[in-house]
């Protein structure tokens, strides 16, 4: 599974960090939600894999999102959230 975050879209309402604080942190500075170890895959947008034990977690951030700033894809490249 693998998560993607349109940091840009990000409104800084931080639900993606309570529902997933392994995987999201909050930059008070910027405003914004950070991916822990997303890498850049386009400009402002930042995935990474998911480990299998957060994939309850990571489907929880992207629902959480008010903006759908973040999606998840299974293994297979199909988005499911």
């Amino acid at each position: 599974m693998r998560i993607e975050f349109d940091r840009d879209a990000c409104i800084g309402m931080f639900q993606c960090v309570v529902e997933w604080e392994a995987g999201f942190e909050e930059n008070r500075d910027t405003g914004k939600a950070v991916l822990v170890d997303g890498e850049e895959v386009a400009d402002g947008v930042y995935a990474r894999d998911v480990p299998d034990d957060a994939e309850l977690d990571a489907k929880f951030a992207a629902r959480a999102c008010p903006v759908d700033a973040i999606s998840v894809y299974d293994d297979d490249g199909e988005q499911v959230v």
